[in-house]
């Protein structure tokens, strides 16, 4: 008889029921233990936080590699809070004041100035009105047009692919917004001004209104104050700066901003030209024609963003009339391509 085969006496048999008796009740410790209420969900939460944690922190350091720029921030902080006082200090003079400087700094200073003909060369001027021009678009609120120029050229070699400043692709408010708060270095900036917007980068005057940003912020909400306490003391002088300064610099720049994250991922597409911008009805009316946004990256310098018939451009309209009186010239035309194009896509429905 082999080992295998042979029976076990009985203190062999009392060992092994002891053993199982021993693994069972482990066993059943184990088990309770693996289900108890108190211990699970609190080692889950706290591997959730730590994942989150992690994950911000990477965010950060990917989108904020030489952390926040505290200016910047601080800057567009607090013109929102004075934006916030809008409700006790309305008059028609301070609407009014929004609504002449919302033409003049988004309209003419950013939409006309910044981008048509800074950024994309769609017109040429007299130095001196391009100078005023730029001078209006620094009072948006939006940065010089030597810093803004450079970055919306990046933006169009590079739109919604690797490089892109802001691209909803690395996320909706990172485009709208959180861009712009990457810090950046003296020589950084220097270097990106120079690589990105030479031409802008040799103009005095450009540089001047570069170095001296902040400095006319300031001054005119001096003189707005000025203005508003000579004409109705205290209450039109604050009605005055709120409106005509803080409300009007918000608006311009959310408006200016869903550019970036809003043409980009609602509307329609004209063009399949290679990335995710659209056209939105909405975001022309405010932008005075910037949202035929699509029609603009497949046709970057043409002076006009209007396509169709319906698709108005207010700002190509004031190009028209500038051009009239003898204000500008070399105004770009929608190439023959465009149009070609149109009607391609009217024969297929």
């Amino acid at each position: 008889m082999t080992a295998a085969n042979r029976p076990v006496n009985g203190q062999q048999l009392s060992s092994s029921r002891h053993v199982d008796e021993f693994l069972s009740d482990a066993k059943e410790r184990y088990m309770m233990s693996t289900q108890c209420p108190e211990v699970e969900p609190v080692a889950h939460e706290a591997q959730t936080k730590i994942l989150k944690i992690t994950s911000t922190n990477q965010a950060i350091k990917t989108h904020f590699p030489r952390g926040v720029d505290w200016k910047v921030a601080t800057w567009i902080a607090v013109v929102h809070l004075g934006a916030l006082a809008a409700p006790w200090t309305f008059s028609w003079a301070g609407l009014g004041a929004l609504l002449v400087m919302y033409w003049l700094t988004g309209g003419i200073g950013i939409c006309l100035t910044y981008h048509r003909m800074l950024s994309h060369r769609s017109f040429r001027t007299f130095p001196i009105v391009r100078w005023i021009c730029a001078w209006l678009g620094g009072l948006a609120g939006e940065g010089s047009a030597i810093h803004w120029v450079a970055n919306h050229r990046i933006h169009h070699a590079k739109s919604d692919h690797a490089g892109d400043p802001h691209s909803p692709r690395e996320g909706f408010l990172w485009s709208h917004m959180l861009w712009c708060l990457q810090a950046m270095t003296v020589d950084d900036k220097n270097e990106l001004h120079h690589r990105w917007a030479p031409d802008l980068v040799k103009d005095p005057v450009l540089r001047f209104l570069d170095r001296t940003f902040l400095g006319w912020q300031i001054v005119f909400a001096v003189g707005i104050f000025s203005v508003g306490y000579w004409a109705g003391g205290m209450p039109m002088a604050w009605s005055l700066i709120v409106w005509g300064v803080f409300l009007r610099m918000v608006i311009v720049l959310h408006a200016t901003w869903c550019i970036n994250s809003v043409t980009h991922v609602w509307g329609y597409k004209t063009y399949d030209n290679g990335d995710d911008s659209k056209n939105l009805w909405w975001v022309a009316l405010l932008t005075f024609g910037e949202g035929w946004h699509n029609n603009h990256h497949a046709y970057q310098r043409a002076a006009s963003y209007c396509h169709r018939w319906w698709e108005v451009d207010t700002t190509y309209i004031t190009i028209r009339l500038l051009k009239l009186f003898g204000l500008v010239w070399d105004v770009a035309p929608i190439p023959p391509a465009a149009k070609q194009q149109l009607a391609a896509a009217r024969l297929r429905g």
